[in-house]
């Protein structure tokens, strides 16, 4: 295979592997956040600012990989 085969096979790899991840993150985020609030309703504000902050950060992370894996194609193309 070419080079460029495989610069286009890691880049669709790695666009998979991110929304994998950023899915999980925020999964794993929103469930816990979401049990605080039930057991908690007066600290609502707080648990949602902490969780759309974090939230955030992991979307940065995965629009990052996105990022990497366009420039990968780019670079091979």
């Amino acid at each position: 295979m070419e080079s460029v085969a495989f610069a286009w096979l890691g880049a669709g790899l790695g666009l998979g592997l991110c929304a994998l991840g950023a899915g999980l993150g925020i999964g794993r985020l929103a469930g816990p956040a979401m049990e605080a609030i039930a057991r908690q309703p007066e600290s609502t504000n707080d648990i949602q600012r902490t969780m759309i902050i974090a939230a955030a950060f992991i979307e940065g992370v995965a629009l990052f990989g996105l990022v990497m894996a366009f420039m990968l194609t780019i670079k091979a193309a």
